[in-house]
């Protein structure tokens, strides 16, 4: 019989705490049962796996991004977007950063769940692109590169790796500064 008050839901909630202090390529079931105060083995009366687990975790994670990253892009496009957008994702990831590294997984085929909730972030991200009139290829383009530069910062930024004496804040305005004008005079594939 399941513990009173342990739910999968409670589960999910002390496994993205866990993630956000230890890092999420740590996440453990054993510390989470163990934060949960329960033994391992009636953990599994809530969740199948430790990658399911994850793969839960990252369904959340996607969730609170796009909730977090929405309101930054609302009634923005382009430039003015971009800037909101790319502020509030790198909030995201230095306040949540176990969570953070779960956005990376990409969806299983035929999840559908953790494909709708990946589909919600790009939903935001296809709404600022839009404002540099990107579409189709050229947007899914765009929204790669966009998230390979945000993504290196603020993986970077996490870890140390920016030692020189310079304001990182500074730097991170000047990526978003170049990523607008590359996002501006953006070439198109016609397709």
């Amino acid at each position: 019989m399941p513990r009173a008050g342990l739910t999968r839901e409670r589960v999910v909630d002390e496994a993205t705490v866990v993630a956000d202090e230890v890092g999420f390529d740590r996440l453990s079931l054993a510390a989470v049962a163990d934060r949960t105060g329960v033994r391992l083995p009636s953990l599994y009366k809530h969740i199948e796996s430790l990658d399911g687990l994850r793969r839960d975790v990252a369904v959340r994670a996607l969730g609170e991004l796009a909730d977090a990253l929405g309101p930054a892009a609302a009634d923005r496009t382009a430039g003015e977007g971009l800037r909101a957008v790319a502020s509030a994702y790198r909030d995201y990831a230095r306040a949540h950063p176990g969570r953070y590294a779960a956005t990376v997984r990409a969806p299983l085929p035929g999840d559908e769940a953790h494909a709708v909730a990946a589909a919600a972030v790009l939903q935001v991200v296809n709404h600022v692109l839009s404002g540099y009139g990107l579409k189709d290829d050229d947007a899914v383009d765009a929204a790669r590169t966009l998230r390979a530069a945000l993504h290196g910062f603020v993986v970077l930024d996490a870890s140390g790796g920016f030692g020189l004496p310079r304001d990182v804040d500074r730097s991170f305005d000047r990526l978003v500064t170049a990523l607008d004008a590359a996002l501006t005079d953006w070439p198109s594939t016609g397709s």
